[in-house]
This record gives C-alpha cells, sequence and structure tokens, in this order.
C-alpha cells in the first residue's frame, strides 16, 4: 500500500505554508497570476518558497505566462515544478523544460471522458497532469473554482505518468474522490479557504488528514 500525495495550492501566509508543511503536504502550490485573490508577488513567493525548500515540491503556478516571466519566477524563486494552468501547447512546456532544467506541469480543464483525450499530447513533455474541473461561465480563473466533475472518468487512466484529481475537493469528500477515481495524488485550492482567497490551518490539516488516511494498492 502507498500514501497518496497531496498539493495544497494557492497559499499565501507564512501560516498556512507552516500548516501545511507541518500536517505533511507533498507539494505546495504559489500562485503567479494577478487575477487571482490567491496571487503572490515574487518578494512574498521566495520567503515562502524559502519555508518549503527540501520539505515539500514547490510548485508555480502560472497562467499563460510568456519566458520573460517564467525566467524571473526560475531565477528568483527556484520552484521544484512549474504549473502551466492556461491554454499552452505542449511545445511551451517542452520548451520551458529545456530553458529551466525544471520539471513541468500541466493543468487541464475536464467535464467528460472525451476531454482526456488531450491528456496524451501532453503526457508526452509534462512530468505531471492535473486534471481541474472546467470553470464556470464568466469566470476570469482556471481553477480554483471549488467546482467540480464526475471523478470516475479518471478511473483506471494510463497515461504513463503521474497525474492528480483536482477541482471541489474539501476535507469531507476527498476520501471518497480517491476511492472512486483511483487517483494516487490530490490537489486542493478553495476547499480548504474560510473566505476566497483565505486558506484555513484547521481546513488545510484536515484535508492531509483525510487524504492521507486513505491507502491505495501500490
Amino acid at each position: 500500500m502507498s500514501d497518496i500525495k497531496v498539493k495544497i495550492c494557492g497559499l499565501s501566509t507564512e501560516d498556512t505554508m507552516a500548516a501545511a508543511l507541518d500536517a505533511g503536504a507533498d507539494m505546495v502550490g504559489l500562485m503567479f497570476f494577478p487575477k487571482s485573490p490567491r496571487h503572490v508577488t515574487l518578494s512574498q513567493a521566495c520567503k515562502l518558497a524559502d519555508m518549503a525548500r527540501g520539505k515539500a515540491d514547490i510548485v508555480a503556478v502560472t497562467v499563460n505566462m510568456d519566458l520573460d516571466g517564467l525566467s524571473r519566477i526560475k531565477e528568483l524563486v527556484n520552484p521544484d515544478i512549474i504549473q502551466f494552468h492556461g491554454e499552452e501547447a505542449p511545445e511551451s512546456l517542452a520548451a520551458a523544460k529545456v530553458m529551466h532544467g525544471t520539471k513541468v506541469m500541466k493543468a487541464m480543464s475536464i467535464s467528460e471522458k472525451a476531454d482526456l483525450e488531450a491528456a496524451q499530447y501532453y503526457a508526452i513533455v509534462a512530468d505531471w497532469l492535473l486534471f481541474d474541473a472546467k470553470p464556470p461561465k464568466g469566470s476570469e480563473l482556471p481553477g480554483g473554482n471549488g467546482v467540480s466533475y464526475d471523478w470516475t472518468i479518471l478511473k483506471d487512466l494510463d497515461l504513463k505518468k503521474p497525474f492528480m484529481l483536482s477541482g471541489g475537493l474539501d476535507p469531507e469528500n476527498v476520501a471518497e474522490a480517491i476511492r472512486v477515481s483511483g487517483v494516487t495524488a490530490v490537489d486542493v485550492s478553495s476547499g480548504v479557504e474560510r473566505e476566497k482567497g483565505v486558506k484555513d490551518s484547521d481546513l488545510i490539516r484536515a484535508f492531509l488528514a483525510a487524504a492521507k488516511g486513505v491507502k491505495v494498492p501500490g
């Protein structure tokens, strides 16, 4: 049996970063997207990344960012993984990977099984794939909207690359989501917030306890 990997995304304060690390988060996400209520400046990100370095993988979450922006993040924050959460093509991931020598994760918005077909192309270059729910109509945020989808469509998906489930997860439903989807990794952002963009340390701890409490074959 193996443990579930957990990514706590959109962390923006030292208190909540400490809570995530102390409770055993495997990955911590820092959001570089000004439209998001979870956006962090480069100086904030540097402090938070220093707390996490060596304890969890630091994930820099970007949305359709240009190469200059990615270079600044790499140079100053030095994340372990760059997450692409926009409409980036597989070629963009490949270019960033070569340029920055870092692992890359591609987030994809899905609502039905047919949406998984494009994942085959990203799986060629991405080190990780993340399947998030499609944002509600009119939302300016590609993720962190707290909406869900049919988790069973991920059952028995074999991409030869690790992937994680995201979208609508919280401490109450994460164990069930893991069981019905068969995934071995999950990601949460809005599901551990007391209000939009404001993480709650108790919810972070509860989410990690619930997710880590599920054992999967392997």
